[in-house]
């Protein structure tokens, strides 16, 4: 009790160098507590051509996290061939030179079923539906739609296969663009069965009951076949926008099935590749509460966006260029350049306080305890500190957000630039723009802040206070 008072009075008796520990202090809390907040930051975006139609929310895979897990287990299976989480890569030779060969399996790249249904157990979901992604399949005993000016060498010659689990929920049919001229919709629970246009019934002269078979368009010598029958025949106003070029993928020649359907004439039954999921919300004006339940399931969000009505979504710093990796350097310098200015700080303490270091020695008061007083004072001083950092952090740690976001922004757009005529693209890349920023300060981060400050006071006046441990009381008063 009586140290405390001691470096109590010492602090008031100082108090310029105790404003001058406090100010440093104070800005080294502020700018950690930004740095943390902006590398866990939420980056609100808006996607002008994915979003969700209706009352609906509607979740894909985030790519930016899928080419961090694709580094991570590259990294894992480090120089060596084999498989991990989907993710395979073996050694080539062309042409007598060794390359490596990487590739992905529908395991790695679906959107995971027990997610989806996590989401869809979320009060105020009335429904959901899954689509796969667009299967390329061969047709065998019908004729496909081609543009006969068009050099089908590089197409696959195939037909759109996609697969919903609703299919009165795909998004081409909710926007009105779709509608069933003949016969019905597939049923849930429904198998091998299918819708084909208007066109390519025409074509092949296809009525409802018809059947339809498919073959590997992959694998043009897999000699299995596949079965399903024509249950509707719909028309569009206007064209669906194809997944990649050629014919195989023009509007007239996607043939919607039941969710299995696709994945067994590809050749992976059972092993199904899911591209979005659907989540219709049952009370339109509960539309932005049920959003705020359904951002609160327990899944790793990383892996997803959740893209509402208007083409809004969130995403995690982790997934937003390289700005977790930014914000996590930005911590690390500013705790180098703390510790540095800490230690200069203390040093100056110590020469200021030789005189009464030196009559505390003579008086047969320990070093060690001499050290635990500055310490007791610049802990007090600290505390105060970092205790008002935290009322301006949130403030501040927005603005940084902000700023490294627009960095990232001017960033990519420069890249794009770079790269734009140099890179061709079998898609139309989405046109997305931030439209806020959210920067949270988390419990945890605030007690990694007291911790990190406390390290950092004890780190740079235990080794400031190398100086009186070595030297003895005579020689520190000879330098007065």
């Amino acid at each position: 009790m009586r140290g405390f008072s001691l470096a109590w009075r010492s602090v008031i008796r100082k108090p310029v160098k105790s404003i001058l520990l406090f100010v440093t202090v104070f800005t080294i809390s502020l700018l950690l507590l930004a740095g943390m907040s902006s590398g866990k930051a939420t980056v609100q975006m808006q996607d002008n051509t994915r979003q969700a139609v209706g009352a609906g929310l509607l979740l894909e895979e985030n790519e930016a996290d899928r080419h961090r897990r694709i580094d991570e287990l590259s990294r894992q299976l480090d120089h060596k061939e084999g498989s991990l989480g989907g993710y395979h890569q073996e050694k080539i030779t062309i042409n007598g030179v060794e390359n490596w060969r990487t590739w992905t399996d529908n395991s790695f790249e679906t959107l995971l079923v027990e997610d989806i249904e996590k989401i869809a157990g979320t009060e105020g979901i009335a429904d959901y539906n899954i689509t796969t992604v667009t299967t390329a399949a061969r047709p065998v005993g019908f004729i496909r739609i081609e543009d006969e000016d068009v050099d089908q060498y590089s197409d696959l010659g195939g037909v759109s296969l996609v697969g919903n689990k609703d299919m009165s929920m795909d998004s081409n049919f909710l926007s009105g663009n779709a509608f069933i001229m003949d016969g019905r919709m597939i049923k849930e629970g429904e198998k091998d069965v299918c819708v084909i246009s208007a066109e390519l019934a025409d074509k092949n002269q296809l009525e409802i009951g018809s059947r339809i078979s498919f073959g590997n368009c992959r694998n043009k010598e897999d000699p299995m076949v596949y079965e399903a029958e024509v249950v509707g025949i719909y028309q569009v106003n206007q064209p669906i926008a194809p997944y990649m070029y050629g014919d195989t993928y023009r509007s007239e020649n996607i043939i919607f099935t039941d969710l299995d359907f696709p994945e067994k004439v590809d050749g992976k039954a059972g092993d199904p590749l899911y591209e979005k999921a659907y989540f219709k919300i049952a009370d339109v004006d509960e539309y932005e509460a049920v959003k705020i339940s359904v951002m609160g399931v327990d899944i790793a969000w990383e892996r997803y966006d959740l893209i509402d009505n208007n083409g809004n979504m969130n995403t995690l710093s982790a997934n937003f260029n390289e700005m977790e990796k930014y914000s996590r350097t930005l911590v690390w310098v500013i705790s180098g350049a703390g510790l540095i200015i800490l230690f200069l700080i203390f040093q100056f303490w110590m020469k200021s306080r030789n005189r009464e270091i030196g009559i505390m020695l003579s008086m047969g008061t320990s070093k060690i305890r001499i050290l635990a007083q500055i310490m007791a004072e610049a802990l007090m001083i600290a505390a105060v500190a970092v205790l008002v950092s935290f009322l301006a952090a949130p403030g501040v740690s927005g603005l940084t957000a902000d700023y490294l976001v627009e960095q990232q922004v001017q960033s990519a757009g420069e890249q794009d630039l770079l790269d734009e005529g140099k890179v061709a693209l079998s898609y139309e890349k989405s046109e997305q723009n931030v439209v806020g920023v959210q920067a949270e300060i988390t419990s945890g981060m605030l007690i990694q802040d007291v911790s990190g400050i406390a390290l950092l006071i004890v780190i740079s006046v235990c080794v400031s206070g190398i100086g009186i441990l070595k030297r003895n009381p005579k020689d520190i008063l000879q330098d007065l």
